[in-house]
Formats: structure tokens, C-alpha cells, sequence
């Protein structure tokens, strides 16, 4: 049993002596190290702020429940989460690989078989052997790295499946609030055509009355008439896309959503904090779970030209066994009884028809495609976060020059409509103010719904920040 333990511990010495894997390095950056610059793009607060969680990151409360709910219903991230436990296993199988299997046994055989077998005489012999064993079988000795680097390429994947389950999160954050302000975007253009179409039937009402009284003309009255079926239309539009959107946030939380945590209208700074980071370095893009990912994904493949290139050498393996057998159970413990087998076992490929350089051609184009995944990757990355940066640098113009069209629009529609009560002017111009009100009304919410999703969107390309849910 101690020859059996002290070669063991010497195989164990021996084994993983040579790792045949390319040294990993990270490949350079495909993108420019800065993001772009220009009138399109804000310029870089004097302090930049973090990229914090989305507990922080978002200040709705409302929002946040929702965004809770759906970390711990949806079942995209329970896939996720279920596929880091698949990884782990398959890691700490192939990992196990590289440690000999012990194991014990204990055995009895009894026999009875006629005495003329063992050499004459007569009646019945009965013979009885009893053994206890420890053994090893075939344990593969690992001078090559070849079991070290698939270990490690499982492990490397194990990252890689943490990292799919934070693009995840991620994602359905991102989800989450946008379909949330979509849903708020649209009950608040509900809520105009609503309004439009209360304001266009009292004006109806009264165009009516005057063509009564015979101050009004048809035409007024059908001109009228016309701003009301149009919202009349847009009401009846925007209460099919807000049950909708309602149906659309409900499949992505996974679990019904209270009305109470709904939002009522798209009304200001609902949803996130004022500020982000401005311009920043391009390298923050390597935190990304996306890229993250990638780069686990070239590391395993880098592991696997160890192994491939591991297959070239001989394969060396163990098989050991020691123990003690006995006649008899009471002479079982005696120091005679003691056994022991020792077969090392050493095989090399002598032909096999160029397989072996295929497996090795092989694992080096997956790592090539892997290189390109990962730059395909940061290049995606930086594409995102230019564009978003692009957007911020003048949607808040955008928004304040609509909010101030939309005033005007407002007055111009008062004046016309006072003038036109007044017989100073035709219903023409009330009806072209009402409908341009009416349409700056529509832009404005949606322009302040496209200022929301940018911030939403910015903060999930450049990386987010992961909170577990409360």
C-alpha cells in the first residue's frame, strides 16, 4: 500500500510538467481608443459619473419594482443562470480527469466443487477467499497538459456562461425599462388625442350652433369635424397599443404587473439619473458581459491547441491495485496477506491518417474565429456606444426647441380660435393651429420618450451595473 501511495504522489509530480498552449494575449484594441467628437456629441462633463447599479440608476419606484419582479420571473435569466450550473458541472468533470479514481472493494467467494478436482479422494472440497482492496485503473499521467488545458478551457467557459448570465440581466433591464416607457410614452399620447378630441367637440358643438344661427358656414362645420374624427381615430389606435405595450412589459417581466406599478404618463425625469459618464475611454468597453464573454471563449479555445497539440505525444496511464487476501477471515489482517499489482501502460499513435493534425488545424481556426468574435464584439461595443453618445449630445436640444414649438403652437391655436369667435377670421386657421398644436404635442412626447431611451440605452451599452435583485 505504500508502494502503491508513493507512486501515485511521484506520477501526481510528474504530471502536467509541460503546458503546450499558446501564451494568451489579449488582443489589441479594433477601435480608436477615444470615443468620436464633434457637434453631434456632448462635451465631457468636468467630473464623470459612475456607472452605478440600476437600483441607483433608475429613481421611479414604480420602475424598480417592475425591474425586481422581472429579475425573478423571467425565464431568459433563469436559462442563464441554469446554464452557469451546466458550465460548472462540465468543469468539474473534466477537471476530475486529471486525479486518479480510487477505489475500495471488499469480496468474498465461496465455492464448493468435488474433491476428485483437486486431486482425488472423495466427497466435496469448499474453498472460501476473502480480499480488501484500494486500486487505481487507467489513470491517464498528464506530462503534456493535455487534461490541465481542457480543464481549463472548461473553466474558461464556466466564465463565459457568468458572463452570458450578467449580458442577460443587462438586457432585460434594459427591456424592462423600455417597454416601461414606451407603455408611459403612450398613455400620455393617449391622453392628448383624448383631450384633443374633448377641446375639437365642444369646438364642433359651437360651430354647429353658430351655422344655426346662420354666422357659420357648412364648411365650417365639416372642417371642424374633421379634428374630431382624427382623434376620435387616435383614441381608439392608442387604447389597442397601450393594452398592447401593457401585454409586451408583462412577457418580458414574466409575471403579471400590478396597476399600481404601471406608469401613468411619460412625465419628466421619470425613470433615471440626470447625468452619465461623457467622454470616456473606449477600454471601459472591456467590461462589457458581451465582450467579457468573448474573450472567455478565446481563452478556451487558446486552452484547446494545448490539448490538440497534447495528442501528438504518448499517452501514459496507471493502473494500480494493493490490499490483502486470505484463505480465511481471521488471517485477513496478517502481514502475509498483503498484495499489490503495479501496470503502467504507455501507447503512441504511429498512424492515423493526418487525424491528429486535423484536430490541430481545428483548434486553431476556432481560436482565429474566436479572435474575431471578440473584435467583432468590441467593434459592436463601440459602434453602440458612439451612436447613443451621438444622440445625447442633441436630444436635449431637440426636446427644448419641440417644447418651445409646442408652446407656440398652443398660442397660435388661441389666438385663431379667439379671432375666429370674435368673426375676425375664417375657421380655416383655427383648424390648421388646432391640428399643428395637436402634432407638436404628439413630437414632444415622443421626443422626450426618444431622450429616455437614450439615456436607458447608453447606460446598458456602456456596460451597466449589476445589482442582484432586493
Amino acid at each position: 500500500m505504500k508502494r502503491l501511495v508513493l507512486l501515485l504522489a511521484a506520477a501526481a509530480t510528474l504530471g502536467g510538467c509541460v503546458d503546450l498552449a499558446p501564451a494568451y494575449r489579449r488582443p489589441a484594441l479594433p477601435t480608436p481608443t477615444v470615443f468620436p467628437s464633434g457637434p453631434a456629441y456632448a462635451p465631457a462633463p468636468a467630473v464623470a459619473a459612475p456607472i452605478v447599479g440600476w437600483q441607483a440608476f433608475f429613481v421611479d419606484p414604480r420602475l424598480k419594482r417592475v425591474i425586481a419582479l422581472a429579475l425573478a420571473d423571467n425565464r431568459d435569466l433563469r436559462v442563464a443562470v441554469a446554464n452557469i450550473a451546466l458550465a460548472q458541472s462540465k468543469y468539474q468533470v473534466q477537471r476530475a480527469a486529471q486525479f486518479p479514481t480510487l477505489t475500495a472493494s471488499a469480496q468474498a467467494s465461496l465455492g464448493q466443487f468435488p474433491a476428485s478436482q483437486a486431486g482425488g479422494g472423495q466427497g466435496h472440497v469448499t474453498s472460501r477467499q476473502y480480499s480488501l482492496g484500494l486500486g487505481v485503473n487507467a489513470w491517464q499521467l498528464d506530462l503534456f497538459g493535455k487534461l490541465r488545458n481542457l480543464s481549463r478551457a472548461a473553466q474558461d467557459q464556466v466564465l463565459a456562461s457568468r458572463a452570458a448570465r450578467d449580458e442577460a440581466q443587462l438586457v432585460l433591464v434594459d427591456e424592462v425599462a423600455s417597454d416601461y416607457l414606451t407603455l408611459a410614452s403612450d398613455r400620455s399620447l393617449l391622453a392628448i388625442a383624448t383631450d384633443t378630441l374633448a377641446s375639437g367637440q365642444t369646438s364642433l358643438d359651437l360651430t354647429k350652433a353658430r351655422l344655426a344661427a346662420g354666422v357659420a358656414s357648412g364648411l365650417d362645420v365639416d372642417q371642424a369635424a374633421t379634428i374630431v374624427e382624427q382623434a376620435r381615430f387616435d383614441v381608439a389606435r392608442l387604447t389597442t397599443q397601450v393594452a398592447q405595450d401593457r401585454n409586451a412589459l408583462e412577457l418580458v417581466v414574466g409575471a403579471p404587473v400590478a396597476d399600481a406599478d404601471l406608469p401613468p404618463a411619460l412625465d419628466g425625469e421619470v425613470a433615471m439619473l440626470e447625468r452619465l459618464p461623457g467622454a470616456v475611454s473606449s477600454t471601459v468597453l472591456l467590461d462589457r458581459p458581451d465582450v467579457v464573454q468573448a474573450e472567455a471563449g478565446l481563452k478556451a479555445a487558446n486552452a484547446n491547441i494545448g490539448a490538440a497539440r497534447a495528442a501528438f505525444f504518448p499517452d501514459i496511464s496507471l493502473t494500480g491495485s494493493g490490499g490483502l487476501a486470505s484463505l480465511a477471515l481471521s488471517s485477513l489482517f496478517r502481514g502475509a496477506s498483503a498484495t499489490w499489482s503495479f501496470i503502467p501502460t504507455l501507447s503512441q499513435t504511429i498512424f492515423d491518417f493526418g487525424a491528429n493534425r486535423g484536430a490541430l488545424a481545428g483548434a486553431k481556426a476556432q481560436r482565429d474565429i474566436a479572435v474575431a468574435q471578440y473584435e467583432k464584439a468590441i467593434q459592436t461595443a463601440f459602434r453602440e456606444v458612439a451612436d447613443a453618445l451621438a444622440q445625447r449630445g442633441t436630444i436635449d436640444e431637440q426636446a427644448a426647441a419641440q417644447a418651445a414649438l409646442t408652446e407656440a403652437n398652443r398660442q397660435a391655436y388661441e389666438i385663431a380660435n379667439a379671432r375666429y369667435r370674435a368673426g375676425a377670421d375664417t375657421y380655416l386657421n383655427v383648424l390648421v393651429a388646432q391640428r399643428g398644436y395637436y402634432a407638436a404635442r404628439q413630437t414632444l412626447t415622443t421626443t422626450r420618450l426618444a431622450r429616455q431611451l437614450n439615456l436607458v440605452t447608453l447606460y446598458g451599452v456602456l456596460g451597466g451595473g449589476l445589482d442582484a435583485p432586493p
